[in-house]
C-alpha cells in the first residue's frame, strides 16, 4: 500500500512563504502523476499544481507565478514551494499520485495565511 506523507504546513502572514512536502512510500518514478490539490472550508477540494513523470507541469491560475511544483525522484518527494501567500491560500493541502489504475491521497496539511 503506497502512502504520501505532507509535510510542511503551518500559519503564515500575508506575503510569506511556505515549502510543502509529499514522501511517498515507494519510488516517485513509479507514479506518471503527482499533484497538490486543496480544499478551504465550504468548498471542493480543486487541484493547485501538477507534475508529470515527464516534468511537465500545471499551475491553477490563482497560483501561477507563486507557487513552483517539482519532483525529486531520488528523495521520492515531490516539493510545492508557495511564495506571496494570500488569505486565500488558506486550506488543507493534500498530495496526490496517479499510479497504474490506482490513485492515492495523503492525509493532508493545513496552511493558514493570515492578514
Amino acid at each position: 500500500q503506497v502512502q504520501l506523507v505532507e509535510s510542511g504546513g503551518g500559519l503564515v502572514q500575508a506575503g510569506g512563504s511556505l515549502r510543502l512536502s509529499c514522501a511517498a512510500s515507494e519510488s516517485t518514478i513509479s507514479f506518471r502523476y503527482m499533484g497538490w490539490y486543496r480544499q478551504a472550508p465550504g468548498k471542493q477540494r480543486e487541484l493547485v499544481a501538477s507534475i508529470t513523470s515527464g516534468g511537465s507541469t500545471y499551475y491553477a491560475h490563482s497560483v501561477r507565478g507563486r507557487f513552483t511544483i517539482s519532483r525529486d525522484n531520488a528523495k521520492n518527494t515531490v516539493p510545492l514551494q508557495m511564495n506571496s501567500l494570500k488569505p486565500e491560500d488558506t486550506a488543507v493541502y493534500y498530495c496526490n499520485a496517479h499510479g497504474v489504475g490506482t490513485i492515492y491521497w495523503g492525509q493532508g496539511t493545513q496552511v493558514t495565511v493570515s492578514s
